[in-house]
């Protein structure tokens, strides 16, 4: 059985179509997927009862409001304990101007993304998570010039794949 458990092109489309305008009516998103307005909300309860919609969210143009500067860091742990990992994990989290991380295979054990005031913000925050993280971290961090691809959603149509 895939992943996609019982969703069919139609799940696809609206969930597609709340990527792209999280605040589109209902009334217009049963016309984009062809369905009657009550069918569609109905799929849509659905798939928030599921999960598989979590929440939304607005994407904030961030430069029209503020200045700021994005950091990508990749983070090695000399250690691969689990209370090492852990303890990165918990520093990390309290960190508000980390807004993404990953935990990743490879030479890094981590990504992170920073999106701080300025760099001297990021070189305190970077200091203070060197000083209450894992002994032996290792930080790699990289000044992002410019967001040539900003997220814009998951490419479900290529993703998912339907029984149906």
């Amino acid at each position: 059985m895939s992943k996609s458990g019982d969703l069919d092109r139609i799940d696809l489309k609206i969930l597609t179509a709340l990527q792209r305008d999280a605040r589109i009516t209902n009334q217009a998103l049963a016309d984009a997927v062809g369905l009657s307005p009550s069918p569609c909300l109905q799929r849509v309860k659905r798939l928030e009862k599921r999960g598989i919609l979590d929440g939304y969210l607005g994407q904030v143009r961030l430069g029209e409001i503020a200045h700021s500067v994005t950091v990508i860091a990749a983070v090695s742990l000399e250690s691969h304990a689990k209370e090492q990992f852990d303890r990165f994990e918990a520093a990390a989290a309290a960190i508000p101007e980390l807004v993404e991380a990953f935990k990743v295979s490879g030479p890094f054990d981590y990504f992170l993304r920073f999106v701080c005031a300025d760099i001297q913000t990021y070189e305190r925050i970077s200091d203070g998570l060197l000083s209450d993280g894992p002994s032996g971290m290792k930080v790699s961090s990289h000044v992002v010039l410019q967001d040539t691809k900003p997220f814009a959603g998951f490419p479900l149509e290529t993703l998912v794949d339907l029984e149906n």
